[in-house]
């Protein structure tokens, strides 16, 4: 951005529970001229196979994100909001009817807000919107790697013969040829499948897998160098399924599975992946009727924000210093 960017309002001047519904109170995308990230919303859970409700999960992120202090990230060394134009776009109108119609409308959405150099990092929606968010990263990139966390590999190839559901939008996306070969990863696998096949068809598709039990053993620094190394210096699309988290973290989930990661280690993950080629995110599934006093939509919230800082971090040569005056922000503190 040539202009200083237009942030979000402070909390030291209007209350963090005022003001207004976009997300951590950015800027609409009609209100500044240009900009380099777009926050979009995907209201669309027509491919859940459990519980629905994740069409809800854009509205409730964006509410608990008032709780954030967005001014400087602390870990990650940005003031992404300083540095970087980030707006809000709003949400797609996807069909709640039909799959495919809505695979079409948010394909061409993504492609509107995030040309010329812009990024997208979406909020879901089910894990179904994958897909369509990828195919315009493609057409903008090329194939991708992909590093995926979730709790399921979402490499189904049907289900009740449903080709499109949110099982099964990084087979598609293989077949599609959106994916680089031998560059893409899941993170936080867990639980119990249908058939081994399952695995075997997975790996075919040259995925490799961190599973949850294995994170168990080797930690997050060597989990994150595996990540580093998988992907190298190619383009990449961070995909986040909220139930990548054990339900203790993260309730408000479609089809959540025990014995997953804690949110302290998937925010650690995140932090240590500075430096790849990140060219878009999502984060999905977030379902709050499931949620307990804003738990999961807050994680949530959270994890878009490390992705916005991720990105305002890969488009600066420096970070920037922190807050000049400290005393209005004291770390831990109030307001």
């Amino acid at each position: 951005m040539t202009t200083d960017p237009v942030q979000p309002v402070s909390g030291t001047e209007v209350p963090r529970f005022a003001g207004a519904a976009t997300f951590a109170r950015l800027p609409t995308i009609d209100a500044v001229p240009d900009y380099d990230v777009a926050v979009l919303g995907v209201p669309f859970d027509g491919g859940t196979s459990y519980r629905p409700g994740a069409r809800f999960g854009p509205m409730a992120v964006r509410q608990a994100s008032r709780h954030l202090r967005p001014a400087y990230h602390v870990e990650l060394d940005v003031a992404p909001f300083r540095t970087t134009q980030v707006v809000d776009a709003g949400d797609v109108a996807a069909n709640p009817f039909s799959i495919d119609a809505a695979l079409g409308e948010i394909g061409r959405h993504a492609d509107a807000v995030s040309g010329d150099g812009r990024a997208l990092v979406t909020i879901g929606g089910d894990h179904t919107v994958a897909l369509p968010l990828l195919r315009s990263v493609a057409r903008r990139h090329g194939p991708v790697a992909l590093v995926h966390f979730d709790a399921h590999l979402d490499t189904w190839d049907t289900y009740f013969g449903a080709p499109h559901t949110h099982g099964t939008p990084f087979r598609r996306a293989f077949e599609e040829g959106l994916l680089l070969e031998e560059k893409c990863l899941h993170a936080g696998i867990r639980g119990p499948i249908y058939d081994m096949s399952d695995l075997r068809a997975d790996e075919s598709f040259g995925f490799r897998t961190i599973r949850a039990a294995e994170l168990d053993v080797i930690g997050v620094e060597a989990a994150a160098r595996k990540i580093r190394d998988r992907v190298g210096d190619a383009p990449v699309y961070l995909s986040i399924d909220i139930d990548v988290l054990d339900p203790a973290f993260a309730p408000g989930t479609g089809t959540p599975e025990v014995g997953g990661l804690q949110s302290r280690e998937l925010l650690a993950l995140l932090r240590s992946l500075t430096g790849l080629n990140l060219v878009g995110a999502d984060v999905v599934e977030v379902a709050p009727a499931y949620d307990h006093a804003e738990i999961t939509s807050l994680t949530a919230a959270t994890v878009v924000f490390d992705l916005v800082a991720l990105l305002a971090r890969g488009r600066t040569s420096q970070a920037p210093s922190p807050p000049e005056d400290p005393a209005r922000t004291p770390p831990g503190g109030s307001p």
